[in-house]
C-alpha cells in the first residue's frame, strides 16, 4: 500500500503542478504572449493605411477625367502662332548678326511654312474656321523686333524664340493627349517632333550667346 500511496501522491502533485502553471498563465504568462504577438499585429496592420494614399491617388487619378482641350481655340491659336514664326524668320534671316541665328531663323520659315499648311488641311477635314493673317497682338511682336538690329536682335529673337517654343511644345503636347477632334490630334502629334527639336536648337542658341556675353 505505501508504494501504490507514494505513486498517487505523486501524481496528484504532478496534476496540482501543472494545473497551477495553467492557472497562472492566464495572469501571466498569456499576456506577455499575447502582448508579443499584438505588438507585430499593430505594427502590421498601418502598413494598409501607409499605402492608402498611394491607393487613393491611383483610382483618384484613373477615375479623373482629362481636361478636354478646345481644338478650335488650339487651331486658332496655332495659325497665327505659326505665321508670327514664318514672319519672324523673315526678319531674322535679314537682320541677325550671328550665321547660327540665321541659319535657325531660315529652318524656322522652312519648317513652319509647312506645318502652316498642314494646320490648314487639318482645318479644313474638321470645318474649322482659322485666320488667316496677323491680329493686332502678334504683329506688334514684329514691329518690336523689327526696330532692333545687330546682336541686340539677335539676342531679343533668341529669348522670343525660346519663350515661344516652350509655349508650343506644352500646347501641342496637350492637344495631341487631350484633344476631341481627331484630325487636330493627329496633326498636334504629327507636328510636335518638329517643334521640340526647334525648341532644342534655341535652347542651344541662347546657352551660345549667354557664353559668348560672358567673354
Amino acid at each position: 500500500m505505501k508504494p501504490t500511496m507514494f505513486l498517487n501522491t505523486v501524481f496528484v502533485g504532478a496534476v496540482l503542478a501543472v494545473t497551477s502553471a495553467l492557472g497562472q498563465s492566464p495572469t501571466g504568462g498569456t499576456p506577455q504572449s499575447t502582448g508579443g504577438m499584438s505588438q507585430p499585429q499593430s505594427s502590421s496592420q498601418p502598413m494598409p493605411q501607409a499605402q492608402g494614399p498611394d491607393s487613393t491617388m491611383g483610382p483618384g487619378t484613373a477615375g479623373a477625367a482629362p481636361t478636354k482641350v478646345d481644338d478650335k481655340k488650339f487651331l486658332k491659336d496655332a495659325a497665327l502662332g505659326g505665321m508670327t514664326e514664318v514672319e519672324l524668320g523673315k526678319l531674322a534671316a535679314q537682320k541677325a548678326s550671328d550665321a547660327k541665328v540665321k541659319e535657325f531663323a531660315q529652318k524656322m520659315v522652312d519648317e513652319h511654312t509647312k506645318a502652316n499648311e498642314d494646320l490648314k488641311q487639318a482645318a479644313s477635314r474638321s470645318n474649322i474656321q482659322i485666320p488667316d493673317s496677323l491680329d493686332s497682338k502678334h504683329k506688334s511682336r514684329i514691329d518690336k523686333l523689327s526696330k532692333l538690329s545687330g546682336e541686340e536682335f539677335d539676342k531679343a529673337y533668341i529669348k522670343d524664340q525660346l519663350k515661344d517654343h516652350q509655349a508650343d511644345v506644352r500646347e501641342f503636347s496637350d492637344e495631341a493627349q487631350n484633344g476631341s477632334d481627331a484630325n487636330v490630334k493627329t496633326f498636334a502629334s504629327s507636328t510636335l517632333p518638329t517643334l521640340q527639336h526647334h525648341l532644342e536648337m534655341i535652347k542651344n542658341l541662347n546657352k551660345s550667346e549667354k557664353q559668348m556675353s560672358k567673354r
